[in-house]
């Protein structure tokens, strides 16, 4: 009676795709909770995913329900992910659900991860790069080099 809910049971919304030019604005393609594809799929536009996926996706922008399953590599400009996927997953703006369930390496730029939303696997910054460095500095004697990451300038 007094305590806050977080729990919200409302589905995936749609994101907007922005003037990022991948994406038509207002398009978008389903598909249903009953359909199973095998093979890779290329959209230039949103696309909702209820069912299930065996291959890789490449999209605009990607809603995946909480019931879907994606077996494959994803790429995309933005996504919302409620799901389960199995594969690499690089998107620039990625929010995990807490229903989500990712088995695999996350490449993000900005990323959002609900209370309860699953990672397994390594995750990477897109935009951190890894230099090596070697010491020359108080020896002539040959070192192993130091390896590190530099975070690139925000544009």
């Amino acid at each position: 009676m007094f305590g806050s809910k977080t729990r919200d049971d409302r589905p995936a919304m749609p994101l907007a795709t922005g003037g990022n030019g991948n994406g038509r604005r207002g398009m978008f393609s389903v598909i249903g909770a009953d359909v199973v594809i095998a093979g890779n799929i290329n959209a230039s536009a949103e696309l909702h995913v209820e069912g299930r996926i065996e291959g890789d996706v490449d999209c605009a922008a990607l809603i995946q329900g909480a019931e879907s399953h994606i077996v494959g590599a994803v790429t995309a400009e933005s996504a919302r992910i409620a799901g389960a996927i199995e594969g690499t997953v690089r998107v620039r703006q990625l929010t995990v659900e807490r229903s989500a369930r990712i088995t695999g390496d996350v490449e993000y730029e900005n990323i959002t991860i609900e209370n309860g939303g699953h990672i397994d696997g390594r995750m990477r910054r897109i935009g951190a790069t890894t230099v090596t460095i070697t010491p020359l500095i108080g020896s002539d004697a040959p070192r192993a080099p130091l390896a590190t990451t530099v975070e690139a300038a925000a544009g």
